[in-house]
């Protein structure tokens, strides 16, 4: 029988197989690891990395720091291990196949950052590693604050994407966790449209001014925004 074959994502700089991946290359991971900050940032920690991408996109954008990525499926680690090595930052990128609730590390981050599941209520279809990938039955808001809270540096941010309507938990939620918003970037699809996603980055230190904008990503389907190119014309082959 022939092995099917493996679909690969090509970037600029790096290419990345996701076949095994129930998370594929997306424009919320795309997004997120183009937008996040690095300056500075020496010790970094991707939560839930499925197939590896926003770590890859991390290293291209540093030039020595550390990245781990923490995958709880064990298919999708070893394909983001495989990705990892075929890169030119295999020497600084790290794989662990566990569950992001019992990760334990002595050492803390600069920065951590996640694509985390949007699912919070609805049935779990059974035996579909896509829902199961993306639902926060695996990894709630919860537990992704309250754990990257223990594993920040005093320095450290924590930076992750989400749906816009999930701000006002969100916030709530870090509040909780003695983390303050430092930067609040709210992406809509076209002009028109309302936000659909919201990136943060929280740290504990920050109580003063939060810088809040926006990103629009087309005009129309595939006219993409000068915005939106300025951000990712790093790694898409076509910007």
């Amino acid at each position: 029988m022939a092995r099917k074959k493996q679909r690969i994502f090509r970037f600029k700089r790096f290419a990345v197989a996701n076949e095994r991946s129930a998370m594929k290359v997306g424009t919320d991971g795309v997004l997120l690891g183009a937008w996040c900050s690095v300056a500075g940032r020496k010790r970094i920690l991707d939560v839930g990395t499925g197939c590896g991408v926003i770590a890859l996109m991390l290293a291209q954008r540093t030039e020595s720091a550390l990245i781990t990525g923490i995958e709880i499926d064990s298919e999708a680690a070893d394909e983001a291990r495989q990705n990892f090595a075929a890169s030119g930052w295999g020497h600084r990128l790290l794989i662990q196949n566990i569950d992001y609730k019992e990760f334990i590390n002595d050492n803390k981050y600069d920065l951590i950052v996640s694509n985390p599941p949007f699912f919070s209520q609805g049935v779990l279809p059974k035996d579909n590693e896509r829902m199961i990938a993306r639902h926060s039955t695996e990894l709630s808001f919860t537990h992704l604050i309250s754990k990257s809270s223990e594993l920040m540096a005093g320095t450290g941010l924590l930076a992750f994407i989400a749906p816009a309507d999930a701000e006002r938990e969100i916030k709530y939620l870090a509040n909780q966790f003695g983390l303050n918003p430092t930067r609040i970037c709210r992406v809509k699809g076209t002009p028109q449209s309302e936000p659909k996603r919201i990136m943060f980055e929280f740290s504990k230190n920050n109580h003063g001014e939060i810088t809040e904008n926006e990103i629009v990503i087309e005009y129309s389907p595939h006219n993409f925004t000068e915005e939106y190119i300025r951000l990712t014309k790093e790694f898409y082959l076509k910007m």
